[in-house]
């Protein structure tokens, strides 16, 4: 009798590829969308910030609650890692914890049914994953762990510092995915314009565009998590030059007043930062993302309002703003004047009506624009209608495209196609299928 898999992966797209691994290490078993059918149930954390811990918790107990006799409930990340100790003691309903070294083994401890903490971060190299959620795209970790000394940051206390791959064990892993037709990559790590750095190499980016770009098969790339101090000019425009990577830009900022870049401990100061955006914006079809903090401590109501009118100067494509979340062991929890959540709330809403603003705008710009696109399968918005991205972007990141005519039939899931955006529907919009590339 087959054995059936329940596996959920929370947070962001570096997880994601952890638990790729995992299935990849478990693929006797069957995959199951059903939890109380499952013989294994796994959640794969995140200890990020709190939002995040609270919904890896309620995961947690509410797979526990639908579980059947007799199977096996296990934890692994980052929640688990940060806090091993105090869930071990508190959560008897969990069978198996593990953290963040031992993705590798997880079908060694499903098997002995014992909990594991190795020592260090488990960082992929080329073991076999089983690719989720596209038949054309696959993200690429870089590296594991990171130097920056962010004050808000725990990530460096439970991941540990800059490791990185070495170039030809990502260049093996493309390779071996382009040959199973993937053609579209996304390069992710918590800094990856740090990647090399430990090996004393700077702008290691550069030689692996170089590599990616001679590997056959791959269409269509692009880098997430740029860090302002190890962006270099050279970097931006070798992204900017080639023939595979996309001017997408991925540069989480986090705040642009330079009294609280400096609380922040973000290195770089806001000139240097407007530097930055300026050569990536004048690139030409550039999309460009950022996220922003909203009430790290001791951020006054000038200092929020530079922020609020830089969000509305720059114009982003899109932009991610979090709540300043007070996280233990990091620089910024033992800080004095902690913002009031009523305070935060209004600042909150302001930079969010900013940013939503913004974001339509640069949407309405598309209208009328010939794109190529990328098929998704049924769109989220009606089972009539075609899910689509644009080719640079990530749905689930930047926006669904709807498809609700086409000149082309037979259109599948995979296919790449010229398209023509015919209007903004909301935080969506909507093209026709004019051919098959």
């Amino acid at each position: 009798m087959d054995k059936k898999l329940h596996l959920i992966s929370l947070g962001c797209n570096k997880n994601l590829i952890d638990s790729e691994v995992m299935l990849g290490r478990l693929r006797a078993y069957t995959l199951t969308d059903e939890p109380k059918s499952a013989d294994v149930l796994i959640v794969n954390t995140c200890g990020f910030i709190g939002a995040a811990k609270e919904e890896s918790l309620r995961t947690i107990f509410s797979l526990h609650e639908q579980r059947k006799k007799g199977s096996l409930l296990v934890v692994s990340g980052c929640l688990s890692e940060r806090y091993k100790e105090q869930l071990m003691e508190e959560l008897p309903e969990v069978d198996v914890f593990t953290g963040v070294g031992d993705y590798d083994h997880i079908d060694e401890l499903v098997k002995s049914r014992k909990s594991r903490f190795s020592a260090g971060t488990y960082l992929i190299n080329n073991e076999e994953r089983v690719i989720t959620g596209s038949n054309v795209h696959a993200y690429i970790k870089l590296s594991e762990g990171c130097n920056q000394q962010c004050s808000f940051c725990a990530i460096p206390s439970f991941k540990g510092k800059l490791k990185s791959r070495e170039i030809a064990s990502v260049v093996k892993e493309v390779e071996n995915l382009a040959k199973q037709g993937i053609y579209d990559f996304s390069f992710i790590s918590q800094d990856s314009s740090s990647y090399l750095r430990d090996k004393k190499i700077e702008d290691g980016l550069i030689p692996l565009i170089d590599a990616v770009e001679k590997i056959s098969g791959v269409k269509s790339a692009r880098i997430l998590y740029l860090y302002p101090t190890t962006t270099s000019n050279a970097l931006i425009k070798r992204i900017i030059t080639s023939r595979v990577f996309h001017n997408y830009f991925d540069m989480p900022v986090q705040h642009i007043d330079e009294v609280m870049l400096k609380k922040m401990k973000r290195g770089a100061g806001a000139e240097r930062i407007k530097e930055q955006l300026g050569l990536m914006r004048a690139a030409e079809g550039s999309f460009v993302r950022t996220s922003f903090i909203v009430g790290h401590p001791s951020e006054s109501d000038e200092e929020f309002e530079t922020l609020l009118a830089f969000a509305k100067e720059f114009e982003f494509d899109r932009v991610n703003i979090f709540a300043y979340s007070d996280e233990e062991g990091t620089a910024a929890y033992d800080m004095a004047d902690k913002i009031p959540t009523k305070t935060l709330n209004l600042r909150l809403k302001k930079i969010e009506n900013a940013v939503k603003k913004n974001t339509q705008k640069r949407l309405l710009e598309q209208v009328g624009k010939k794109v190529t696109l990328v098929i998704e399968g049924e769109s989220s918005e009606h089972e009539l209608l075609l899910g689509a991205r644009r080719l640079e972007c990530i749905s689930e990141i930047d926006g669904e495209v709807l498809i609700n005519e086409s000149e082309v039939e037979g259109l599948k899931t995979g296919d790449m196609v010229e398209g023509f955006i015919t209007e903004r529907a909301g935080d969506k919009l909507l093209a026709t299928v004019t051919k098959r590339i």
